[in-house]
């Protein structure tokens, strides 16, 4: 986060905007620079500080918790239907338990990207999402800048989470993060909230601010600017509602400049899904696009009656509560903010949801689809933003599952190499093997090198046994694909010597491939299944029809040799395919072993 400060990088925004809209004094910038110098690089350390243990606090805090409740978290969002009311009940409910609307949504676009959810569900998810992260905003007001003020127990929470970190149970580990991070959290919005410097001694700056606080569509727009664009450099909804809260809890800027910037983080806050579905597959940067979409919709039906909503809020806390007036009293303010917030997210939702399919087919004329010239590009795994290690390794597991599917396409080539006749087939499928073994070795190294990266992470046993699982599937899976890469070059070699095999030899080899074919499939749905979950019964029982035949083969191979049936060269080349395949077998056998956990 680079900023001179959120005020300094306000006040520059709102310079710029002076071209735009106009400005009411031509020299206010370099006032602005002259204050931004008075204020000490010491004060501005804290305030950025303040800020990075706030946001580190959230970070912790909702990683403790998606830890703790990943796998039932994962089942949670993966037991969604079409009804978008279901959705919009999930959403809400993990973004209130997460604490982070940012974190759902790149959940859900990696769900999406997984093939796990599609885009009508994730909408119905995202929905929710954005109801779910107000809940940040109240408890920032009740906690924050209540008469109970949680930071005073920051530090002991923190005492009594410590020796959480230190059990060997991974759910009382996590509960310890959560606990830290709600601690730190808290102590960061108390830095905060005394670290803003007091802007009545800079008048130049309260005469910038004043005069960008007025009645006008144009000073709105300014508020949503601004907002967007602190949201989108923080990347976080909460933490630029947590300054707004300061902000306006102290005067400085106004109720409706405080509303306008509310909504603009409303659009600021879709940049980090965006942003994690840039590398991802279309129909996860549809998913992304209908975030986008969804919270730019609300903005703009919100400016049409943005004074109207103001003076309704203002109504109800005045006649129906004991509130203050928010336009008058600091206090009133940070609590109609919230109002606000959540307000404006629960109607637009109860607005939009009945534009699901529009909305749907809007974000998938602005992604089209693409025609990729490379058929086996890694599907699920993606280069950038992974949440946490749970879905990281979910979705190892699609593109695991994916490679044994490409690993087993290398059978049916190398059989139909074996009986084709047309040189010019041959050499097509020679080709087709060859790149498919070139192919088998760059998934094993881009899968290997994301579960290392996910190895690195804090991960509960069940998740490191998964992972070690997946690197072990790797590896086998990538030696298949060099065995029939060698068995493709065995039978190159006697086309060229012109060797020729007789009918025997070559039903023999079509009746391994059979069997291969076979365990091949039990491997298959092994490999779709949940971790654990695997049948090794079936797969048992295929590798031993595989070794039974191999030694069957073997045995009436040797008889052959010493009867001088066959060539010498044939006999070799023989041998070392349905040896070849046996050794295929023991590869296959190995992945569904590691798919139930036995390695």
């Amino acid at each position: 986060m680079k900023l001179k400060g959120l005020l300094v990088c306000v006040f520059l925004i709102l310079g710029s905007v002076q071209i735009l809209f106009g400005s009411p004094d031509s020299n206010d910038l370099v006032r602005v620079e002259s204050v931004s110098d008075s204020w000490s690089i010491l004060s501005f350390l804290i305030f950025l500080g303040s800020l990075g243990l706030f946001l580190y606090g959230m970070k912790v805090m909702s990683e403790g918790v998606q830890k703790a409740a990943g796998q039932r978290m994962r089942v949670i969002l993966n037991s969604m239907t079409a009804n978008p009311f279901r959705g919009i009940s999930t959403g809400f409910i993990t973004t209130s338990i997460i604490q982070s609307s940012s974190a759902t949504t790149v959940m859900v676009v990696s769900f999406v990207n997984a093939g796990l959810l599609n885009l009508r569900q994730a909408f119905g998810v995202i929905m929710g999402a954005n109801i779910g992260t107000t809940i940040t905003s109240w408890l920032i007001v009740i906690f924050g800048f209540g008469n109970f003020s949680v930071s005073s127990f920051s530090l002991p929470l923190i005492a009594i989470a410590v020796p959480f970190l230190f059990s060997s149970k991974s759910f009382r580990k996590s509960a310890g993060e959560f606990i830290i991070g709600f601690a730190l959290l808290f102590l960061g919005l108390e830095f905060l909230r005394s670290s803003v410097p007091d802007l009545t001694k800079q008048p130049y700056i309260l005469e910038l601010i004043h005069s960008w606080s007025g009645d006008g569509i144009q000073f709105v727009l300014i508020g949503v600017f601004i907002g967007t664009v602190v949201t989108m450099i923080i990347q976080s909804s909460s933490a630029a509602m947590a300054v707004t809260l300061v902000l306006c809890n102290q005067g400085y800027i106004s109720f409706e400049m405080a509303a306008a910037m509310v909504l603009g983080q409303n659009i600021g806050t879709t940049i980090t899904a965006n942003l994690a579905a840039l590398v991802a597959n279309n129909e996860a940067k549809r998913a992304a696009r209908t975030h986008f979409l969804f919270n730019l919709i609300g903005v703009i039906w919100m400016l049409f009656i943005f004074s109207w909503f103001l003076k309704g809020i203002e109504f109800v806390m005045i006649q129906s509560t004991d509130w203050d007036d928010p336009f008058a009293d600091p206090k009133g303010r940070i609590i109609a903010l919230s109002a606000l917030h959540s307000s404006f997210n629960i109607i637009n939702m109860l607005l939009l949801v009945w534009f699901t399919d529009p909305i749907i087919k809007l974000s998938s004329r602005l992604v089209r689809h693409k025609n990729e010239a490379d058929e086996f590009h890694l599907e699920y795994i993606q280069t950038g933003v992974m949440t946490t290690p749970e879905l990281g390794i979910l979705e190892a597991q699609k593109e695991v599952a994916k490679y044994g599917n490409i690993a087993s396409r290398m059978s049916d080539f190398t059989r139909k190499l074996l009986s084709e006749s047309d040189p010019k087939e041959k050499q097509m499928l020679l080709q087709k093997i060859e790149k498919y073994e070139t192919i088998t070795d760059r998934i094993e190294i881009e899968i290997g090198n994301y579960l290392s990266k996910i190895s690195e992470e804090d991960l509960s046993d069940l998740s490191s046994r998964h992972v070690r699982a997946m690197l072990s599937i790797n590896n086998d899976l990538e030696r298949i694909g060099d065995i029939f890469f060698q068995m493709s070059k065995s039978v190159e070699r006697k086309d060229t010597d012109r060797i020729w095999f007789t009918p025997d030899q070559r039903n023999n080899l079509i009746s391994m491939f059979d069997l291969i074919d076979e365990a091949f499939a039990v491997m298959n749905e092994n490999l779709e299944k949940e971790f654990l979950k695997a049948d090794l019964a079936k797969a048992i029982d295929c590798e031993n029809k595989i070794n039974q035949r191999r030694n069957e083969l073997r045995s009436q191979h040797l008889e052959n040799v010493e009867k001088q049936e066959y060539n010498v060269k044939s006999g070799m080349i023989y041998s070392d395919l349905f040896s070849s395949m046996e050794k295929i077998g023991d590869h296959i056998i190995n992945v569904s072993e590691a798919a139930a956990g036995k390695m």
